[in-house]
């Protein structure tokens, strides 16, 4: 396996961060998951858009500019013989003396690990899959901007801890006032009274890429949706509950706490129009550019 750090290809067993990188030391860093189908890489610019919002927001440079990222991220492909696959593209503040400064870091430490993508269970998308609401809140927006996609997860591993102690596959996490905001790695859907449900971005969520795009499709398929401020009774007295991201894509949700729910039509059908998407866009990829992947 080869790793992508900073600027060459190297076997994974001699990619290494020094121990004085920010990244490191203090979670100063950004980070984006990607999914790729066929050799493609989904919605790659709506995760470099986001990428680069994420560095503004915390002032760091990102080391390349789109073309050159998805140039490694292909050569990183290709090294790998790599066609569907888990992407994760990292960028710390860098090597630097320990101190909070950004200025003791003079670049940044950029990263791409490509892995052979693993499907989630069969029976996790025909059966759905247990959540449970914890007791960890999330982060305050006026503490840390849930815009910012950073290395310090600290927040949504407590609540993943407390989510594996009482079973569940993922946690949902609530706001400081109380209204659902985000699961640990998803955005959370339910439906109630023939309305699809979401968390508003106000919440203190990440915007999921995937989230937005099963908003999209949603209201293709007459599918009215709501963003809004939710609580937990609002979420434990739907029909159906689904969470989202770029690896589950649209997962159907069989348990919230105590509470059963069957894997609903909704989500079936969201998946599928999803899937859709998926090969449209990897077609016109390939249209685009066949080089790539011959």
């Amino acid at each position: 396996m080869f790793v992508y750090l900073n600027n060459k290809l190297v076997p994974s067993a001699e990619a290494k961060v020094s121990v004085f990188d920010h990244g490191f030391l203090y979670g100063d860093g950004i980070y984006e998951t990607m999914r790729v189908y066929e050799g493609v890489v989904f919605q790659v610019d709506e995760h470099l858009k986001r990428l680069r919002r994420s560095a503004s927001l915390i002032g760091l440079d990102v080391p390349k500019s789109d073309d050159d990222i998805k140039a490694s991220v292909y050569e990183t492909l290709i090294a790998n013989t790599l066609s569907d696959a888990y992407l994760r593209l990292t960028i710390s503040r860098g090597y630097g003396e320990i101190g909070l400064d950004p200025d003791l870091c003079k670049e940044p430490t950029f990263i791409i690990i490509a892995q052979k993508f693993k499907s989630y269970p069969r029976s996790y998308y025909e059966e759905g899959i247990s959540l449970k609401i914890a007791s960890v809140r999330r982060n305050l927006i006026e503490a840390l901007n849930p815009q910012i996609k950073s290395l310090n997860f600290l927040n949504n591993i407590l609540a993943k801890i407390e989510a594996r102690k009482a079973g569940a596959n993922e946690a949902i996490m609530l706001n400081a006032s109380g209204h659902l905001a985000e699961g640990t790695i998803s955005n959370i859907f339910f439906l109630r009274d023939g309305v699809l449900n979401t968390p508003s971005i106000g919440c203190g969520i990440l915007d999921g890429i995937t989230r937005s795009l099963v908003i999209d499709l949603a209201a293709k398929n007459s599918i009215l949706v709501k963003e809004g401020e939710f609580v937990p009774e609002d979420l434990l007295g739907a029909s159906e509950v689904f969470i989202t991201n770029s690896t589950m894509e649209v997962m159907p949700v069989s348990k919230v706490d105590e509470k059963t729910f069957k894997a609903g039509e909704t989500a079936a059908l969201l998946l599928a129009k999803y899937k859709k998407e998926v090969t449209g866009y990897v077609r016109e990829k390939k249209e685009e550019a066949p080089s790539l992947w011959e």
